[in-house]
């Protein structure tokens, strides 16, 4: 599956949502699901800079794809990343850095979020997208 087919199903989740409040619940279900990193990479190296929760994201080249692990000590903020990791990780780091994240938009995920959320949500974009031009040597 491609980045852009994952972002078309994630729209297609949202909308069947009518308001907001179900979306962040929604949000809070998924980042209960979400795979925990593990122990060891919970470290200052691997804390995004610029959440205003703590969000520790780590990532591994596997056969020529990035897989990501993350968490975050916030409920939404665990969502929003688990979001992130479902679109991005197991890509290569080349549809990684190319890949225009339209889901962020359209899901109305920006105007929704308190502006310490959504700067967050940038700095999670920029550290998965600096993960993948670090990979990209690699490949």
């Amino acid at each position: 599956m491609t980045i852009n087919e994952r972002q078309d199903g994630i729209i297609e989740e949202f909308e069947m949502f009518e308001d907001w409040m179900d979306k962040y619940e929604y949000l809070i279900s998924l980042g209960k699901e979400l795979p925990l990193i593990k122990e060891t990479k919970k470290t200052s190296e691997n804390i995004i800079k610029g959440c205003q929760s703590r969000v520790w994201l780590a990532a591994d080249l596997e056969k020529s794809k990035v897989h990501y692990t993350a968490d975050s000590d916030a409920i939404i903020t665990k969502g929003i990343i688990s979001l992130m990791i479902r679109i991005l990780t197991d890509s290569s780091p080349k549809e990684i850095m190319e890949t225009e994240l339209y889901f962020i938009d359209k899901v109305g995920l920006k105007e929704h979020l308190s502006p310490t959320r959504s700067n967050g949500l940038v700095s999670m974009v920029k550290q998965m997208k600096m993960y993948a031009i670090a990979y990209s040597s690699k490949v």
